[in-house]
């Protein structure tokens, strides 16, 4: 695989953003910033991919192959990552097996070499959360960029990532037999009030065409896990009150898009990276949910001024469905295939 010394503009960018990233961490009450530039004609693609640490098996090396294919094709700048990047328990230290293992030796087509911004999942607070975060893994792998909540400009479009598995009360009160890396977080009550007041600060200050939310919970869905109840409570009123244009998570093992008749928001879960096939959808008022696929897959996004385009693929790269907005919400098409 390239490595940052191959790569020149690759690793300059990479010290630009961990340059604004430490500057930012420096400044209260403010998520960190990074800058991803768009291609030369102001336009932006990148592909989002969720719940895949499994070493290949599951299908994350056949979802992975299509994704390079459809990333060439798209000609991405970056990849998200909607968390859960290593099962079952994430990784123990930055010299754990796993990070070369589910992501280094997976992702290798030269059109995925480029930054993927991750935030944590549930599986991965089960691990060494500061392994994670650690700046050593960026050495193992440039394109790794993971923090636990922070705010992505690209010109265009501003995507926030929020990190939401502290919000999930069962965690906190019935683990079971896991035991999840809570530093950093506690005092929980302190932690999510100083993040929610970041994150609505954030989008009220953003002046990019379009706004994209990005967790690992669900807020709304049809899935296995459904609607996460913390998130609907506290969250959804800040993306609402902003007009967030898209929130995209994964945690249930499916790709689905679901309309809200409320507001203005799309909901897009993209969380087939590997293991899927729960078999167990739930009901969901047909007005609102466009579309719904049981297994593998991921989804891309262009971004252009005028229009912002999503297509979700199976793992096999057919599309699944298609969906589209121009204007801001002015005009919309949704269409499947």
């Amino acid at each position: 695989m390239d490595t940052m010394r191959d790569n020149p503009i690759q690793f300059i960018s990479s010290i630009f953003c961990l340059i604004i990233l430490l500057s930012a961490g420096n400044t209260t009450a403010e998520l960190p910033r990074l800058v991803q530039p768009p291609k030369s004609d102001g336009t932006l693609s990148f592909l989002v991919v969720g719940d895949w640490g499994r070493r290949g098996s599951y299908n994350q090396s056949q979802v992975a192959l299509q994704m390079g294919k459809t990333g060439k094709d798209l000609n991405i700048d970056f990849v998200i990552s909607t968390g859960d990047n290593f099962y079952d328990d994430g990784i123990i230290s930055p010299h754990d097996s796993q990070f070369e293992d589910s992501f280094t030796n997976i992702y290798t087509a030269s059109s995925l070499q480029k930054p993927w911004y991750n935030v944590l999942g549930n599986h991965d607070y089960r691990g060494n959360v500061d392994a994670q975060l650690s700046h050593m893994l960026r050495h193992l792998d440039y394109r790794w960029i993971c923090l636990r909540s922070y705010v992505v400009n690209a010109d265009i479009v501003d995507v926030f990532f929020v990190d939401t598995t502290p919000f999930v009360d069962k965690y906190f009160v019935e683990p079971k037999d896991h035991v999840y890396d809570w530093r950093g977080v506690l005092p929980r009550h302190k932690y999510l009030n100083h993040l929610l007041t970041d994150v609505d600060v954030a989008l009220q200050e953003s002046v990019a065409k379009w706004k994209i939310v990005v967790g690992h919970h669900t807020i709304k869905s049809a899935g296995h896990h459904g609607i996460t109840i913390e998130l609907e409570k506290q969250l959804l009123p800040i993306l609402e009150a902003n007009e967030v244009d898209l929130y995209i998570n994964g945690h249930d093992h499916c790709l689905e898009h679901i309309s809200s008749i409320n507001s203005g928001i799309q909901f897009m879960t993209s969380g087939g990276g590997s293991k899927a096939w729960k078999g167990d959808m739930n009901k969901w008022d047909p007005q609102e949910l466009k579309f719904y696929y049981d297994g593998q897959g991921f989804m891309s996004v262009d971004i252009t001024e005028a229009e912002l385009r999503v297509v979700f693929y199976d793992g096999y790269g057919r599309v699944l469905h298609r969906w589209s907005t121009y204007e801001k919400r002015l005009y919309s098409e949704i269409y499947s295939q």
